[in-house]
């Protein structure tokens, strides 16, 4: 795309002026607490040296320590030009940090900002000075059950399949020069039907500055060819236009509207000019898909036709660098490495990845489910957080055409009397609720894996290893399952009481899950398996029997690496495959008797 820019971390909001702030950065552990009252912020004269994004956990941070430490301190210098300050603000950009942060500048308290999966940012102009300037940035965290904490434990021992804890920066942070007048964002909704995108422009202008005279121009270029030009006048702070895609004597391009797909990812180039009274302001580069994605009774469509969804559970750790990627090299391979295996999508599990991995997504046609980190325990407290917090998640990815599914709950982490306990049925209900009136087109599930209450799409879990006893139970009972609610793997029902199926879709969203013994230590789901011969026979037996079910419309296998203790990975966790990619691809993309679209 022309807009993008290796290594920028907003793809879809891209701006020339601005500062990647990863690197080196002074640090300090508080374990007694007591940096704000020793005045820590005014600098931090007993520092040791932490590579940023990296959490101090990994080696990659040049600490690697995996004792929990629930305070931290970060410092560094930021060079600021106050010429160019006479008409931009600064702001400083964290794209994750967990899960309390607050930051001072040159001494001065700027903000703060709770959760540790959503961007957030400061405004810190009123408080640089030209030249050189202090930023000294505190992360607190605990084992606190009622935050999203996704993966991490919140024992002093991994255990299960919880992993080592993330504390702090874990994602870049960035600065930017913007504009007083400005764009703050853009909503981009794609309209198939009607050769249309939908634009809802949010200004950064006063009442007065709008009523001066302020328009904003879109530029829609395919493939370095103008599509459409079209410029409007603000009237109001948001605002929402409909432009044409539909190519009309464009020279050399195809009649008509291109759509994406995992077979063919095509994307629109589009450039945003705000001007003031005649003069362009502000100028922000992005791209966009003409696709839909519905659901018509029990058939997921894509484009209207139907999807069949053959997807891998994709937990995005790394052994030097846990949850936080190496590079943006190592994003790509991830993404080449689950299409060489046959996939067309992922689950992003318990994890809201870096925004760079949608990008990749967008562009190389991988389906994406995005799904929030689960808290442990239910309370008011838990409700606040996740809520505020998973509706930051959704509207920074919105744009993101990859992403096709929204899944905010999982096996009923947080609520785990949500069968019948109307309370946290009410919450998962009210979460379903609010992802819609920001989002009424993708899917959203509620709750992944079983015990479901309002879905658009019924889930299973089911880590049966014998692929003939799971398809002889997913056929002979399918109507107790669907119908009835009842347990469909032994010890967790489909519905929570109260709640019935409604003719959904049915996705197989996690099985699976084979350990490859082969000298590593760990688990897997089931037996352990001990040679490449014993795992393929399992592997194609199982995959087979879900490809089988005749009212099953896709699948999700456990899982893309190792994690840590979890060694059910179809590659380690350096990325080497356990088995020949050509013989999983052969698996999942060889037709089956299912009467659906099984490749």
């Amino acid at each position: 795309m022309k807009c993008y820019k290796k290594d920028y971390p907003r793809p879809q909001f891209v701006r020339e002026n601005w500062t990647n702030l990863n690197g080196e950065w002074k640090f300090r552990f508080d374990d007694e607490n007591c940096g704000e009252k020793e005045r820590w912020f005014s600098g931090l004269e007993e520092s040791r040296k932490i590579r940023v994004p990296f959490t101090y956990e990994t080696e990659l941070s040049g600490i690697g320590e995996t004792e929990r430490h629930d305070f931290l301190w970060y410092e560094r210098d930021i060079e600021i030009d106050r010429e160019k300050l006479k008409d931009h603000r600064y702001l400083l950009h964290f794209e994750g940090s967990d899960f309390c942060t607050k930051l001072w500048v040159n001494g001065e308290y700027a903000g703060s900002h709770c959760g540790g999966y959503a961007r957030f940012s400061f405004d810190i102009t009123r408080l640089v000075n030209d030249g050189t300037n202090r930023i000294v940035v505190k992360a607190e965290d605990s084992f606190d059950m009622q935050q999203p904490r996704g993966k991490q434990r919140w024992l002093p021992q991994s255990f299960g399949c919880w992993y080592v804890q993330t504390t702090g920066i874990w994602k870049t942070v960035w600065s930017e020069y913007v504009p007083e007048v400005s764009l703050s964002s853009v909503k981009m909704t794609p309209k198939l039907e009607e050769y249309a995108l939908e634009v809802e422009y949010h200004a950064d202008a006063s009442r007065q500055v709008i009523e001066e005279g302020l328009d904003v121009e879109a530029i829609i270029s395919f493939e370095g060819k103008v599509i459409n030009r079209t410029k409007c006048m603000l009237t109001d702070r948001q605002m929402s236009v409909t432009l044409d895609v539909f190519a009309r004597n464009v020279q050399d391009m195809e009649w008509g509207v291109r759509t994406w797909s995992p077979e063919n990812p095509d994307l629109y180039d589009i450039r945003f000019r705000l001007s003031r009274q005649g003069h362009v302001v502000d100028e922000v580069g992005s791209y966009f898909a003409m696709r839909e994605i519905r659901i018509e009774g029990s058939n997921i469509l894509l484009n209207g036709s139907p999807l069949y969804q053959r997807l891998i559970l994709d937990q995005g750790y790394w052994k030097e660098s846990h949850l936080t990627p190496p590079d943006e090299e190592a994003l790509i391979e991830d993404i080449d490495k689950i299409h060489a295996l046959g996939y067309n999508g992922l689950r992003k599990h318990q994890k809201t990845e870096d925004e760079r991995f949608l990008y990749w997504c967008d562009v190389k046609g991988m389906l994406v489910w995005s799904e929030m980190p689960s808290a442990y325990q239910f309370s008011d407290d838990a409700v606040e957080e996740f809520t505020k917090e998973w509706m930051e998640i959704v509207r920074q990815n919105y744009n993101h055409p990859c992403i096709i599914t929204w899944t905010p709950f999982n096996e009923s982490w947080g609520i785990s009397k949500i069968d019948t306990k109307r309370t946290e049925q009410h919450f998962t209900e009210a979460i379903y609720h609010l992802t819609k009136s920001v989002d009424p087109y993708r899917p959203v599930i509620v709750n992944d894996g079983w015990e479901h209450t309002v879905s658009d799409i019924l889930t299973l879990h089911d880590y049966e290893e014998d692929g003939k006893i799971f398809k002889q139970r997913y056929m002979d009972f399918k109507e107790e399952i669907l119908a009835s609610g009842l347990s469909h793997n032994h010890f967790k029902r489909a519905f929570a009481k109260g709640c019935s199926y409604q003719g959904q879709p049915v996705i197989i969203s996690e099985f699976g899950g084979i350990a490859f013994e082969n000298g590593s230590l760990g688990w897997g789901y089931g037996n352990k398996v001990g040679t490449g011969e014993e795992f393929i026979r399992r592997f194609d037996a199982i995959t087979t029997a879900v490809k089988e079910l005749p009212y099953v419309c896709g699948y999700c296998y456990t899982q893309v690496t190792d994690v840590q203790q979890e060694i059910n990975g179809l590659m380690d966790i350096e990325r080497n495959f356990k088995i020949e990619p050509e013989v999983i691809r052969e698996i999942n993309e060889r037709k089956a008797g299912c009467g659906r679209a099984c490749v």
